[in-house]
């Protein structure tokens, strides 16, 4: 029997990446896992992996950038489980446009309504039920950016995770007495699909220099197998080995701006 035998869990972002690896190693353990995010095609193709290995899964389709999908989400889990007692703030969104003069509005909006506001959204329609029962882990994956800001990240990126962070100090400052963990996971490169919306898409020879999505769902895995008595509040991770991102960087800097700007 797993050690997360009898717990259900969310886990956003669920199909790729780090969310597909932390889906996978949660089944493995024991619990019944809901696979949300926003295409139906991989998020099926998550859970039937899951199934495949003899584990428990259900996929949800979900956009959180529209902030009333968070609640729908927890909403149908409470119903389709009866409890949610893990949920993994996983799903990410970037900006095409990196430079703080030059983002419009709307790629602000966007990339904040999924970093952060969906992510508040979520964890209040869940904490309820883990605040009767005395018990929940809240894991939310911010970045790198959140700690060393700039345009690899882009700014509204770096704001938000910035402030996820923050967020999740405030449950822990709040609700630890009452038997809630948050934990925030601060990862620099990894080798997922967001990479493609980088101005200059790092190429194989960089990607093989990054962490890979099954290294920051191990990370998740431990915080979340951790005895209730104990809590992991961040754990930054990051490649060992470091390499030259100033051609990234230039390029970055010039993505949206007016012909002509300097």
């Amino acid at each position: 029997m797993g050690r997360l035998h009898g717990q259900v869990a969310i886990v956003t972002g669920g199909g790729s990446g780090i969310g597909r690896a932390t889906a996978r190693m949660l089944a493995a353990e024991g619990a019944q896992v809901i696979v949300a995010g926003r295409r139906p095609e991989p998020l099926a193709a998550v859970v039937a992996e899951i199934e495949q290995a003899g584990g428990r899964a259900a996929a949800k389709a979900c956009d959180l950038e529209e902030t009333a999908r968070a609640g729908e989400l927890a909403t149908w889990t409470l119903a389709t489980c009866g409890r949610v007692d893990i949920l993994v703030n996983n799903a990410g969104h970037s900006s095409r446009v990196r430079s703080v003069r030059w983002v419009s509005e709307e790629e602000w909006r966007g990339v904040l309504d999924v970093n952060l506001t969906g992510v508040w959204a979520l964890t209040q329609a869940v904490l309820p039920g883990m605040i009767e029962r005395g018990a929940g882990t809240i894991v939310t994956v911010s970045s790198a950016a959140a700690l060393r800001p700039g345009l690899i990240g882009g700014a509204p990126y770096g704001a938000a995770k910035a402030a996820v962070r923050n967020l999740m100090a405030h449950i822990n400052s709040e609700l630890r007495g009452q038997g809630i963990r948050a934990t925030t996971i601060i990862p620099a490169e990894v080798d997922t699909p967001i990479l493609a919306k980088r101005p200059v898409p790092p190429d194989a020879a960089a990607r093989s220099t990054m962490m890979q999505p099954e290294d920051v769902a191990s990370a998740i895995l431990l915080c979340v197998l951790m005895p209730g008595r104990t809590l992991i509040e961040e754990v930054v991770m990051s490649p060992t080995a470091d390499r030259d991102r100033r051609a990234e960087i230039e390029a970055a800097r010039r993505v949206g701006a007016p012909d002509g700007a300097p």
